[in-house]
């Protein structure tokens, strides 16, 4: 693991790293924000995934998380949002290829040799963070924004019992449907829309996947809302499959980042409570 930059912020350390991907095929750049503690003291982490287009300097930059987390005693997590370098495969689409990941494992050729953002985030970059960083494996939370969003709601569908909280801002809810996901999820995943079922949080609660319960803060004005987040979709099957959804439709806020940090605040606040039970 290679350290990119560190910096002293709010009461901790911000730093950037990079180290070579097994499960991607190439390098993989990642932040992690550790608040100050006891030598020897173990922290809760919260793990944030970024949308479409970003990198982890988007939220590590503009998020607005590190006071917070300082207060709370929580080590904050931000991943890259897709493989990149030479010889990975792209589009001219910002909808697909470097920046838009998916959080899916592509089974399609060419983006199954690197696309293996699933098994990333679950795996191989948590195994790294807890052998180098004071963080506990028995505290995990997960939250994301967008493209972000929708991998934190999956990723905690797919394991309820390892992530004590989930939320999210403005999430893809149901990307099989979304205008701006469905060519990804058939170039990363094939034509057969039944393998994309577990990739969507909305047809994965259908289809009898459960969690504690969820957090999502949605902009009343954000202009993806109707056709590419569609949250009642996921209120509908929380609804149905008795799955506490707490959906707060913030007034006059869009999909930018002046709206995340507007409530990062109160999310870390919200998963801090439950990392702490």
């Amino acid at each position: 693991m290679e350290t990119v930059s560190i910096n002293r912020s709010q009461g901790g350390v911000q730093g950037v790293y990079r180290h070579q991907s097994n499960v991607c095929a190439c390098p993989m750049t990642f932040s992690v924000f550790v608040p100050d503690h006891p030598d020897g003291g173990k922290l809760p982490v919260l793990w944030y995934l970024s949308g479409l287009t970003c990198t982890h300097a988007n939220v590590t930059e503009k998020g607005e998380f590190r006071r917070a987390a300082s207060e709370h005693g929580i080590i904050i997590v931000c991943p890259d949002t897709s493989p990149r370098g030479d010889g990975i495969a792209d589009e001219d689409d910002y909808r697909m290829g470097i920046g838009a990941g998916m959080y899916v494992d592509a089974t399609e050729a060419p983006w199954s040799a690197n696309y293996q953002m699933a098994r990333y985030i679950e795996g191989e970059l948590p195994d790294l963070v807890f052998a180098n960083f004071p963080a506990d494996d028995d505290r995990e939370a997960i939250f994301g924004h967008s493209m972000g969003g929708h991998g934190a709601l999956i990723t905690a569908l797919k394991n309820p019992d390892r992530y004590r909280s989930c939320s999210a801002f403005a999430p893809i809810c149901n990307p099989m449907a979304a205008d701006w996901t469905r060519g990804a999820f058939a170039a990363y995943l094939g034509s057969d829309e039944q393998a994309w079922r577990r990739y969507d949080a909305s047809t994965l609660i259908a289809d009898g996947a459960k969690f504690s319960e969820f957090l999502v803060d949605q902009g009343s004005a954000d202009e993806f809302l109707e056709t590419g987040l569609m949250p009642d979709r996921l209120a509908s099957a929380c609804k149905d499959a008795g799955i506490p959804l707490t959906l707060n439709m913030r007034e006059g806020y869009d999909h930018s980042y002046y709206f995340i940090s507007t409530f990062m605040a109160d999310h870390i606040a919200w998963h801090a409570e439950r990392l702490k039970r």
